[in-house]
């Protein structure tokens, strides 16, 4: 369920306190959970996956692939449900995308790969995720 803009934390103390520490230190201190340890790598469930911190809808399941990476895939977000970042950290040039919504790191994405016909690979932590499963 999607926070009430009343509802979102203002401040980082704020989010320390709604988040667990392993989420905190991903979505707002921008860390990356180890590869092949987060609940969605290999999850197939349709549904809706949404921001952990803020509830927002990013991207549907049926856009999950696997690229196997170590880290769920997805080829293509809700429009305008990320927004992207450049980023030079660790002697690289990356592109960092966040939520849109609320500035929580999600992870990377990655462009000219070929894993798919978008050729776009948004390489996103478990820990800045959460599914809302469809109802069967």
């Amino acid at each position: 369920m999607t926070l009430p803009d009343s509802e979102l934390p203002r401040t980082e103390d704020e989010w320390r306190v709604r988040l667990s520490p392993a989420e905190f230190r991903v979505l707002r201190e921008h860390g990356t959970e180890p590869a092949w340890t987060g609940e969605y790598v290999d999850t197939k469930t349709p549904g809706m996956y949404r921001c952990r911190a803020c509830g927002a809808e990013l991207y549907p399941s049926d856009t999950k692939f696997d690229s196997h990476c170590g880290w769920p895939s997805f080829d293509d977000a809700i429009p305008g449900a990320i927004k992207e970042i450049e980023d030079n950290s660790l002697g690289m040039s990356r592109t960092e995308i966040r939520c849109a919504r609320c500035d929580s790191h999600l992870g990377h994405v990655f462009r000219g790969e070929g894993f798919t016909p978008k050729d776009t690979r948004h390489c996103v932590n478990s820990l800045s995720i959460r599914l809302d499963p469809n109802d069967v």
